[in-house]
């Protein structure tokens, strides 16, 4: 148990920082169903992350684990609670946040190239100085024989790396991912993870990625949080001691990896059970 405990270092709970990242302080959303209902989505919710760091998020269906991304970028706003990106508290969408979707979000009308080039056109980038860009980063991500080429004419992991070059051009401090890779087979994930942490590596942007794969995440992150079935909060946070570099495909077979996933897994386990036996009750 003591291995355990040092594998996976559970934090204590403690009121963000104010030089951190992103900073939820014991935020509570609550909003009225179509039926007329009141519900809670979040309870007295807490999340820290700091600057460079990258935290995954874990939980049940229905959890709120997008609700907290939606809050991150001010698309929802708490009911109680504050939210601070950057120090400054959220009021709009900011220019520094990245968000990579679970669904493709590229322009199906658009070629590689063009999609990629996108934001910092909009940001008011030079046309030739954001194709000059948009060239390196479709090179980053290993697609540079496919600049011309459509979305339809992609495979799903070749489309998830235009994505992730889409957003990393614009170098966003922070970056918020919702699921990203779950569509996507065991070979291609794998791929796409070593992807996103190499990209990751070198801009060091704080993450935020949102997945109902325990396994992902301990492999991807600095620190866990895991969520309570719905209403969500924070039942505990892990730091998660792996050195990096990390290679996807190796660490799942390391001993201090399974030690730590077998530690989260018991936390989160009740919780998964816990949300499906409410559905169950209420029938979804």
């Amino acid at each position: 148990m003591q291995s355990q405990t040092m594998a996976a270092e559970k934090l204590s709970p403690a009121a963000p920082p104010a030089d951190a990242a992103i900073a939820i302080d014991d935020v509570t959303l609550r909003f009225v169903t179509p039926d007329g209902h009141m519900m809670t989505a979040i309870r007295d919710f807490t999340m820290t992350v700091a600057r460079g760091e990258f935290a995954c998020v874990v939980g049940p269906t229905g959890c709120g684990k997008s609700t907290t991304l939606n809050l991150v970028t001010g698309l929802l706003r708490p009911t109680t609670g504050n939210v601070r990106v950057m120090g400054n508290p959220v009021t709009d969408i900011s220019r520094d946040i990245g968000f990579v979707f679970q669904a493709d979000a590229l322009f199906p009308w658009r070629s590689v190239i063009d999609n990629v080039a996108a934001g910092p056109l909009f940001r008011g980038t030079p046309k030739a100085q954001a194709y000059d860009k948009a060239r390196d980063w479709i090179g980053r991500v290993g697609l540079s024989r496919f600049e011309k080429h459509y979305p339809h004419q992609l495979s799903g992991g070749m489309r998830k790396r235009v994505a992730l070059a889409q957003t990393f051009i614009n170098q966003p401090k922070i970056l918020l991912m919702d699921e990203p890779f779950s569509a996507l087979d065991m070979q291609t994930r794998t791929a796409m993870q070593d992807e996103l942490l190499g990209l990751w590596s070198g801009l060091k942007s704080s993450v935020v990625f949102v997945t109902h794969d325990l396994e992902e995440a301990v492999a991807l992150a600095d620190k866990v949080y895991v969520l309570t079935a719905g209403p969500g909060t924070v039942k505990s946070v892990y730091r998660i001691d792996l050195p990096r570099p990390r290679v996807m495909a190796d660490i799942r077979y390391d001993p201090k990896f399974i030690e730590i996933a077998k530690v989260i897994w018991n936390d989160l386990r009740e919780e998964v059970q816990l949300g499906q036996s409410r559905g169950l009750q209420t029938g979804h």
